[in-house]
């Protein structure tokens, strides 16, 4: 009995021994490693030279949606009047100016940049950009939005806005009034004092 069962246990191992040899697990996979697919996949969506086209009097959505179909997906805007206000929707603004002209040979991970106007607002002569920001120094804020002139100011300083017609008006969308007198003057040294200044709509003119 003893002879059979040892027979019958080393053909057992013999037979285990063979299938473990063939096993598929075992084998070596040709698919490509996931290094290898992310390689590719970037591959496909590498930077190009491209001439940046013109946008230029198109509306802001369009510009925006032509510039992607073109591989340029790097965009921005701003408001070409100088009163800092945002784009909130974009089908109510046209562009004016654009940031590398058209033309321009350039990388399409370029920023494109739109300098835009409200539909029923004409272009200025001139891009205006929000003022930079203030430092050390006093800058002139006549005829600048109440909002650009706080962006431009730290963000520590105490600011006070007053209706300069005296009607005591409360000025809620300050990219809407402009600055009529500011204190401390142009040019003054900035040391954290606070600023006051007084504003009229923009269709309104300072007394």
């Amino acid at each position: 009995m003893r002879h059979h069962t040892l027979a019958a246990t080393t053909a057992t191992i013999l037979a285990l021994t063979a299938l473990t040899a063939c096993d598929p697990a075992e084998t070596t996979s040709s698919s490509p490693s996931p290094d290898a697919t992310a390689a590719t996949s970037s591959s496909k969506t590498a930077s190009e030279t491209k001439a940046v086209p013109s946008f230029v009097a198109k509306g802001l959505q369009s510009a925006q949606d032509e510039a992607q179909a073109a591989g340029f997906y790097n965009l921005a805007s701003h408001d070409s009047s100088g009163r800092d206000r945002n784009q909130i929707l974009d089908r109510d603004w046209k562009v004016c100016t654009q940031n590398p002209a058209a033309g321009t040979k350039t990388s399409t991970d370029t920023k494109l940049d739109f300098g835009t106007v409200k539909l029923a607002e004409t272009c200025p002569a001139t891009d205006q950009k929000a003022p930079a920001e203030a430092g050390a120094t006093m800058p002139n804020f006549a005829g600048k939005s109440v909002k650009a002139a706080r962006a431009s100011l730290d963000s520590s300083t105490s600011i006070t806005v007053k209706d300069a017609t005296g009607d005591d008006r409360f000025i809620l969308v300050e990219s809407n009034w402009k600055v009529c007198t500011q204190d401390p003057k142009a040019g003054a040294n900035l040391n954290g004092q606070p600023v006051e200044f007084t504003a009229v709509k923009y269709e309104e003119t300072c007394p």
